[in-house]
């Protein structure tokens, strides 16, 4: 979902980097109210960061990646997950990849404004009549499809503003890549939302993860 250098100009750069400043100060004040929500927010980067490292590889004109989002956003929540996106993005270019600093705005909103969609649509309705999240295979499936449509559909709007002219079908090939993360994503999310529920109620698991509003369906 990385945007190379080169590919959008200064003005737009711009654009973005107020974009990605606002959506952030927007939700700052929910980020700051919630101790807990720091740490989650340095657990999420750090995972994200991980993941991101453990798979990536060139497919058309942007990257595939095992991003792990739905597994961040249930197991640390919605403003973590938000923060630590942006976060993390800025750790992996610090220490991996100092050229991708340059669209860190343009990436963090790739990644951001598609789970922002998800929490407002599906992710909230992850309820029963307790206000605790259900969450069955399905769900997650739903999570992860809505996601990556969004991140792809991302990536597409800013080859279409970008400066280099991006054939459709290389789009369309980067796109069509990610239906291997909505195949595998979800049995990697169900699998660590059962082990992290199985240690519910551990001091350590409370503070650091978000799972005890989870509810697990069969």
């Amino acid at each position: 979902m990385h945007i190379e250098p080169g590919y959008i100009s200064q003005a737009k750069l711009a654009f973005a980097n107020t974009s990605a400043l606002g959506v952030l100060a927007f939700y700052a004040r929910d980020l700051i109210a919630h101790p807990t929500n720091i740490l989650r927010t340095l657990l999420a980067a750090v995972f994200f960061s991980l993941f991101m490292q453990s798979f990536h590889m060139s497919v058309g004109p942007s990257e595939l990646h095992f991003v792990g989002a739905m597994a961040i956003y249930l197991t640390l929540g919605f403003i973590p997950t938000l923060f630590g996106f942006a976060l993390g993005l800025l750790l992996q270019g610090m220490l991996f990849e100092p050229t991708d600093l340059v669209h860190l705005a343009v990436n963090s909103l790739s990644l951001i404004l598609p789970l922002v969609t998800v929490h407002y649509t599906i992710g909230r309705k992850l309820s029963d009549a307790l206000n605790s999240r259900r969450v069955n295979w399905l769900n997650i499936v739903k999570l992860d499809a809505l996601y990556y449509a969004g991140v792809t559909t991302m990536v597409g709007f800013w080859l279409l503003v970008g400066e280099v002219a991006t054939p459709f079908t290389a789009w369309a090939t980067f796109a069509s890549s990610y239906l291997v993360l909505v195949a595998v994503e979800p049995l990697f999310t169900y699998s660590l939302v059962k082990l992290l529920k199985r240690h519910e109620g551990k001091p350590l698991v409370d503070t650091c993860f978000a799972v005890k509003s989870l509810k697990l369906a069969d």
